[in-house]
């Protein structure tokens, strides 16, 4: 079972779709600590007010489909290594102080810097998935 007590690891996004960079960056986070809560932005079909966010063809109810499929393939159990939260279309994380935990960029390679949901639904559409 999902502690919520325990130290956890947030991932936010839009996740347009969910793709292997994430999920090279969850595996690299679940090992921190084990746990992981996935945020997802709210923003299907709506343009999420950021430039370069304004193609967002995927509901929350696809996003969370296609990421429970794609960790599962993984071996890792909705409810117990991770949560996914629905969240609104947060544009910023604001901090005033120390507060008790940090904000974290990973390198995970080029390979996986590379990937491009942009390109994914450019792919997508062409092959009239989308």
């Amino acid at each position: 079972m999902f502690d919520w007590t325990k130290p956890t690891i947030q991932l936010l996004g839009r996740y347009q779709p969910w793709h292997g960079g994430h999920t090279a960056l969850f595996k690299k986070v679940f090992e921190e600590v084990g746990q992981v809560c996935i945020m997802c932005r709210d923003v299907g079909g709506v343009d999420a007010g950021v430039e370069g966010q304004s193609d967002n063809p995927f509901s929350f109810e696809e996003v969370t489909i296609k990421i429970n499929s794609s960790l599962g393939e993984e071996g890792f159990v909705p409810n117990v290594d991770y949560i996914i939260l629905k969240v609104p279309n947060i544009v910023n994380v604001s901090y005033g102080r120390s507060v008790g935990y940090t904000i974290t960029e990973h390198n995970l390679g080029e390979d996986i810097h590379e990937i491009s949901a942009t390109k994914i639904r450019a792919e997508m559409r062409s092959r009239g998935e989308l």
